[in-house]
């Protein structure tokens, strides 16, 4: 590929993480090799690789986390740590021969589609030309951090991080720390920096429902059943996914189900928490499962120890040496770590993508970032998004969704190819019926009752959650339903 970009790759894949080593590794199965993958790092791993946070782990079981196809035996938890799941997405691209494909330390800085050559040319940060007829974003939505815009912080003159943009060269050993954030990532972290840390203030905008995590050490003796009798692994896998499935009962048809989980997490709480002060700043104001449920066991205690304190008054700003909050305290810090999440509804507002027609992604979605099964946009042909709106789970694995997308869209890479055209373009009629009956479910789900969550855009609207059980999305994505299509020749 020289710098001229005259070679057309049939597929293009941006980003190597699950999801684009997914849409790669099914690439080869249907038997297409002439792909590329970008991928803006030295190494595969996404999400996996970026955030290497003291105690980050997956809240899925290991066994859901983890292509259907490649079973690992080799998981050593039930919650799996960020280590193994980086180990397993590199086994996993040496096994099915993906390196080869994969062009490091190439990050695109955007994409236009070629309306007379009917193809898209991607512009990497690096001056470089990638034109292909088929392009698969798979960037992900975890992956630019989330930073609060509070005053004064150009000012602070101690050490600043986000968790996903870990400073392992500062030692936190003896140093006042304030985290900021109450998220999936801080209660991961905050139990292990305050072993360290002299002094630890966690700032709470919003309290967390935390529920036990059913972690525990797979034996060397399971490891070697599921090594040598792989459909014992399998029959583990598939009872661990109809648990998390039943779910959705709750966070959909009957929110009233969900006083079940509530109950265990109010129980968590007055197990872990003896101060009645500190009970009330850490019970939340809403119905659970409207935000992320988060599941620790380390956390509550952690936030029970005298050099840790919970601080729910507002940040209004940063000085050269801490944190003032809306009572006028200042709050003297060594370091200040976010652990405030990323940019999802927003995350592709800064990138410029341009359709057919000169029609820009960011005005397609001025009223709402929206997509056909969260795979497909109008006016945007053979581009195609893994993990896009309203795919998102609050009760399953991802890595599941990521297979049905991927098959879904070499399905319907062949059925252009079938249909004898050159560009496949989902209808905008076709559109808009999906999202309106989208967010038409959506609305009596637990997601919508009430809670600021990042699963909502400005306008309150989730755009982020499937509302219905994940094998219902399989089922419909089964193959493109041709009607909703256009194919153009």
């Amino acid at each position: 590929m020289t710098g001229g970009g005259e070679r057309v790759h049939k597929v293009a894949i941006v980003g190597a993480g699950f999801s684009g080593l997914g849409m790669a590794i099914q690439l080869k199965k249907s038997g297409e090799h002439d792909f590329v993958v970008l991928e803006e790092a030295q190494d595969v791993g996404g999400t996996w690789r970026e955030n290497t946070y003291p105690g980050c782990a997956c809240d899925i079981p290991s066994y859901l986390y983890s292509y259907s196809f490649e079973p690992n035996p080799r998981w050593t938890r039930q919650y799996p740590k960020q280590q193994e799941i980086w180990d397993y997405l590199r086994h996993c691209t040496n096994k099915y021969g993906i390196a080869p494909h994969i062009r490091y330390g190439t990050r695109m800085a955007g994409a236009e589609f070629d309306d007379d050559a009917k193809l898209w040319r991607l512009y990497t940060e690096e001056g470089e030309l990638v034109r292909a007829r088929f392009v698969v974003s798979a960037m992900g939505p975890l992956h630019q951090p989330a930073i609060p815009d509070i005053a004064g912080m150009d000012r602070f003159r101690g050490r600043m991080f986000h968790s996903a943009n870990w400073d392992h060269g500062y030692d936190l050993t003896g140093k006042r720390v304030a985290v900021i954030g109450t998220g999936a990532s801080a209660i991961q972290f905050v139990p292990r920096i305050a072993k360290k840390a002299a002094r630890v203030e966690v700032f709470q905008r919003t309290a967390p429902w935390v529920v036990p995590k059913l972690d525990r050490r797979i034996s060397r003796f399971e490891r070697t059943a599921y090594r040598l009798f792989p459909p014992l692994q399998r029959v583990r896998r598939n009872v661990i996914y109809w648990l998390h499935e039943v779910r959705v009962l709750g966070m959909v048809f009957n929110p009233r189900l969900m006083k079940v989980a509530e109950k265990v997490a109010l129980a968590n709480l007055r197990h872990s928490i003896s101060d009645p002060q500190l009970q009330r700043k850490l019970t939340p104001d809403y119905q659970i499962g409207c935000k992320r449920i988060l599941i620790s066991n380390d956390y509550y205690p952690a936030l029970a120890k005298p050099h840790v304190d919970l601080v729910t008054e507002k940040i209004v700003e940063v000085r050269e040496h801490g944190v003032v909050t809306a009572d006028g305290v200042e709050h003297e810090a060594d370091a200040i770590i976010f652990g405030t999440g990323f940019h999802v509804i927003d995350a592709m507002d800064s990138m410029p993508i341009v359709g057919a027609n000169g029609l820009k992604l960011q005005d397609a979605w001025r009223d709402g970032i929206e997509a056909y099964y969260g795979v497909a946009v109008s006016g945007f042909p053979n581009l195609f998004l893994l993990v896009g709106p309203n795919t998102g789970l609050g009760h399953n694995s991802i890595v599941f969704m990521i297979e049905a997308q991927v098959r879904y869209i070499v399905r319907c890479i062949k059925l252009v190819q079938d249909s004898g055209g050159t560009l496949l373009d989902v209808r905008a009629d076709a559109q808009r019926a999906f999202n309106d009956g989208l967010q038409e479910r959506l609305g009596d789900t637990v997601w919508g009752s009430g809670c600021k969550s990042w699963y909502l855009d400005s306008a309150g609207k989730n755009r982020t959650i499937w509302p219905g059980f994940t094998f219902d999305y399989w089922y419909r994505t089964r193959r493109p339903r041709s009607a909703d299509f256009e194919v153009i020749a």
